[in-house]
């Protein structure tokens, strides 16, 4: 039996101070969970000068990836630089020296996850991802093993800490998109250039993850329907309020009749539900099983530590493999690699769900007649109109709550609404989910 595990780790940033920090101080902890020590022997990154407040040994830190990979008493390599190409050849590069691997690089993973799949079952070595999607949220190894005898009927999640601090503080305050932005950056919760956030794109990549599996099917990322939260107004937040709801972007993926929804987008959902409770950058997941019905997880969905403390769990989970000679007894992408199989992602065309529109339109007789009109004509059902005041000749807003209908028919009736002469602005479109008939 091995007398430790040995892990080398690659990006010593945020993340990868985490973890560092978590072997060091947690260190006898890991020990007894996993009956041998778990030591960080090697840490390459391009600065190794910079103190990230944790003490390492003498000769731990470099700036060749090489004394990483190469190095024989290695078990474990922590891929933790993030991006695309660098990043995929050091998991390649690692699996074919018979390294076990654990990522948190959900770009990656979105992307590529395939082809680092096919590689860990190739190398028989084991790829842990669970800092990936939620920080440190256990979803992955909840829909790996704690939820594997279920079919899951959906996932609803917010997942990216950002975009949902910005709706947080624009539903609280009554600030503007714009406004809460810049004071996030200056904050530090919103990126210089923030658009894989506030554009949806972060929350799709985790999405294609964990839709892989979920439903054991490869995933296209650029199937999933992106749509941010930068068009989103104080307005908006404001009606949606009235009629009992939040707005929050979500990741939406739902199993019906064989086939996959999977999409990201600003949603309404009633205000009551746990989801829409949660502010700031926490993170929250609800999966439905058929078996276990709402399960909802709810934590940090970055930083330092939480996402360190998921890396970690993988690295003890793994150890805990290695000392039993048991490396891909959970296969990376859940499912057996000869019984994953391709599903159809439905295009957003043919999505059916609720919808609320904001119209601006002049104020003149006969204007609501005409937009009920043109969507009566496209089998579209109204459920609620709300339209305040009167200010004849000025322009005001018109707001309408449709039953269940189509992408395709929603689309198709404001192209003919827009062109309308008396709509001012185009209109607002916003999904409803958790609305009953």
């Amino acid at each position: 039996m091995k007398s430790r595990v040995c892990v080398g780790m690659v990006g010593f940033g945020t993340v990868g101070t985490g973890v560092a920090k978590i072997l060091t101080q947690n260190g006898a902890l890991i020990r007894r969970r996993v009956g041998v020590p778990v030591e960080l022997v090697r840490v390459a990154d391009l600065d190794i000068t910079t103190d990230r407040g944790v003490r390492l040994p003498q000769g731990v830190l470099t700036s060749d990836v090489r004394a990483v990979l190469e190095d024989p008493s290695i078990d474990i390599v922590l891929e933790l630089i993030g991006g695309y190409d660098a990043a995929k050849r050091v998991i390649l590069d690692a699996m074919a020296k018979g390294k076990q691997v654990v990522t948190a690089n959900k770009a990656l993973l979105a992307v590529h996850g395939e082809e680092l799949f096919e590689a860990a079952a190739r190398h028989r070595v084991d790829l842990g991802f669970e800092a990936s999607v939620g920080g440190g949220i256990p979803v992955i190894r909840a829909l790996t093993e704690g939820l594997a005898a279920n079919t899951i009927l959906s996932i609803y999640g917010i997942i990216n800490g950002t975009a949902n601090y910005i709706l947080s503080r624009m539903s609280r305050e009554g600030h503007a998109f714009q406004e809460v932005l810049t004071e996030a950056q200056r904050a530090g919760y919103a990126e210089a250039d923030p658009t894989l956030d506030v554009a949806g794109i972060d929350s799709a990549h985790k999405l294609s993850i964990m839709v892989s599996l979920a439903y054991g099917t490869p995933v296209n990322f650029k199937e999933i329907y992106t749509e941010g939260i930068t068009k989103i107004t104080p307005l908006d937040i404001t009606y949606a309020g009235e009629f009992g709801f939040t707005i929050k972007l979500l990741a939406i993926a739902k199993f019906l009749d064989g086939e996959i929804e999977a999409r990201v987008h600003p949603t309404m959902i009633p205000s009551s539900s746990p989801v829409a409770q949660v502010e700031g950058v926490y993170n929250a997941i609800q999966l439905v099983g058929d078996a276990v019905n709402d399960i909802v997880f709810y934590g940090q969905g970055a930083g330092s530590m939480p996402t360190g403390s998921a890396v970690v769990s993988d690295v003890i989970a793994i150890a805990r493999n290695l000392l039993k000679g048991a490396s891909g007894r959970v296969p990376p992408a859940s499912f057996q690699s000869d019984q994953r199989r391709p599903l159809r992602i439905r295009p957003m065309e043919e999505i059916a769900t609720f919808y609320y529109m904001r119209f601006m339109v002049q104020d003149r007789p006969g204007v609501l007649s005409q937009i009920s009109g043109v969507l009566g004509r496209h089998g579209i059902s109204i459920s609620s109109v709300l339209q305040k005041g009167r200010q004849e000749g000025q322009t005001v807003p018109v707001v309408i709550m449709t039953h269940t209908a189509t992408e395709r028919d929603i689309q198709a009736s404001l192209r003919e609404i827009d062109r309308m002469a008396f709509i001012s602005e185009p209109t607002t479109l916003i999904r409803v989910e958790g609305h009953g008939e």
